[in-house]
């Protein structure tokens, strides 16, 4: 049964910096691209990163490159996104997600679509004075 677990998420003031953790299980997870993405109140799911299987190929949504750093480490089966200098505007639930590469879709064109199969239940991040 494939799951994915999120954690890290909470409340902080804005400039601050918070580490999101996705534990998978279930699934090989080496096979899979992992993405992050993020839905505010009232706003549609944006994609905000994404990372191919062995981490060497990674895609930042404009809005968070230079501020948000994903990595992943197969051997735990864990990917991370650290989040610095972040803004009220990061508010948000953030998920991860696990798809296989799709055939002709690069790991930025799959995190535009968000077409993946497995999502975890989400996290909380609130970026608040």
């Amino acid at each position: 049964q494939v799951q994915l677990v999120e954690s890290g998420g909470g409340l902080v003031q804005p400039g601050g910096s918070l580490r999101l953790s996705c534990a998978a299980s279930g699934f090989i997870f080496e096979n899979y691209i992992i993405g992050w993405f993020r839905q505010a109140p009232g706003k549609e799911r944006e994609g905000v990163s994404c990372i191919s299987t062995k981490g060497g190929i990674t895609y930042y949504a404009t809005s968070v490159k230079g501020r948000f750093t994903i990595s992943r480490d197969n051997a735990t089966d864990t990917v991370y996104l650290e989040m610095k200098s972040l803004k009220p505007e990061d508010t948000a639930v953030y998920y991860c997600a696990a798809e296989r590469l799709k055939s002709g879709y690069s790991v930025q064109a799959m995190c535009n679509l968000g077409d993946f199969a497995s999502w975890g239940q989400g996290t909380q991040v609130t970026v608040s004075s």
